[in-house]
């Protein structure tokens, strides 16, 4: 058997490799294909292209690069004609993804969607693709299933894989000791895994950072980067600013498990700071043009993950083209100066993290695309 999966981002690759694993143990002789990154290539996938390394938001982007996704699509369509997949298997990124299951429809190959885009809060009409091109939808969130059935769409729950990632951690003792040796109060800053995302937020995260501790000179700050370029271009920032600042890569979950809450870009990194119990104030920083777009595409009224499974605003959230460092920075100081509201805030995510962080999305994921393929064999 033969799985063609695709992703084109961080959380994809890592939510990638962990359904190869899942297949693996399902179906030890299952090959995988397809475009992804390092880790699906390490979990034993073999990739026709790294997608991974183009990872980008925003229409004006994807626009500038639209000649490299014409290609990778005539990659793939070959690739479907020739040495055709038993099933295609997308995670999120979409755009791209709508055409790759365009592809694989017309060669009369089931598509599966495991972790969805956020249609329900972003341009639903876009709807009408998935119900065209796909064939069933492996929802990441408890409302999903419904919303999707509701618009003709065959939908499962399976849970987001995310959780499964994180029920796994084994954080650094040495690093941790280390870090709690010394007095201060920790204040996480987390940019994002996008170059991007870097790029468009940290000014904001910094100087919020820089009111917390002008209030608080007992709190210290720790950035988790997402790989050793964005590191060193984070410290060169960071360096004349007079702050107590360490930048660390590869230390995402040891830095927010250490942190009293947390300055973070939007991303699926708010269900681990959901998971550790962790108040946070988000921040997604855009320009002008991309703001106002998104306010004619967007039907949510959440940006953020947790507050979407809330219903809540329980991390106060900015989707902005501006630098919003006095709102972030008082809602941390709110949390530093009244532990009552900080833990407040901690008893309602914990409430929320019971109701859906349960691990084994990844294995429900790969049992329901094996069982599929195994009723149509039968029923061929």
């Amino acid at each position: 058997m033969r799985i063609f999966i695709s992703a084109g981002e961080p959380s994809g690759d890592l939510h990638g490799a962990n359904l190869i694993q899942s297949l693996r143990r399902a179906y030890p002789g299952i090959e995988c294909v397809g475009f992804g990154g390092d880790r699906m290539t390490a979990a034993g996938c073999r990739l026709l292209y790294p997608l991974c390394q183009l990872a980008m938001m925003w229409i004006l982007r994807v626009f500038l690069n639209v000649h490299v996704f014409l290609d990778l699509l005539s990659k793939a369509d070959r690739y479907f004609k020739h040495h055709r997949p038993d099933a295609v298997i997308l995670i999120d990124y979409p755009g791209f993804h709508w055409w790759l299951a365009r592809r694989a429809h017309f060669h009369g190959i089931p598509v599966y969607y495991f972790v969805p885009p956020q249609l329900w809060g972003w341009a639903g009409w876009r709807v009408k693709k998935m119900r065209r091109f796909v064939d069933h939808v492996l929802c990441a969130l408890p409302f999903e299933e419904a919303w999707y059935r509701e618009r003709g769409v065959a939908a499962h729950y399976v849970g987001h894989p995310y959780f499964d990632e994180l029920a796994e951690q084994r954080l650094d003792a040495e690093f941790i000791a280390r870090q709690q040796s010394r007095p201060e109060k920790i204040v996480a800053i987390l940019p994002g895994s996008r170059n991007q995302e870097v790029h468009y937020n940290l000014a904001t995260l910094v100087r919020a950072a820089a009111r917390v501790h002008a209030a608080r000179p007992d709190v210290r700050f720790l950035i988790a980067s997402y790989k050793e370029a964005q590191r060193e271009e984070t410290a060169a920032y960071v360096r004349d600013k007079g702050l107590p600042i360490e930048v660390h890569v590869g230390r995402t979950p040891e830095i927010i498990h250490l942190a009293h809450s947390c300055l973070a870009v939007s991303g699926s990194v708010s269900l681990e700071l959901l998971y550790q119990l962790k108040p946070s104030t988000i921040i997604y920083r855009v320009d002008p043009i991309d703001l106002r777009l998104s306010a004619y595409l967007r039907t949510s009224r959440f940006i953020t993950l947790v507050n979407l499974l809330a219903e809540e605003e329980l991390y106060p959230e900015f989707l902005t083209d501006r630098c919003e460092a006095e709102g972030m920075s008082a809602h941390i100081l709110r949390w530093l100066n009244e532990p009552e509201q900080y833990e407040a805030v901690r008893k309602r995510l914990m409430e929320v993290r019971d109701q859906v962080a349960e691990p084994g999305a990844c294995d429900r994921a790969a049992r329901f695309v094996l069982a599929a393929l195994a009723k149509a064999k039968a029923a061929a």
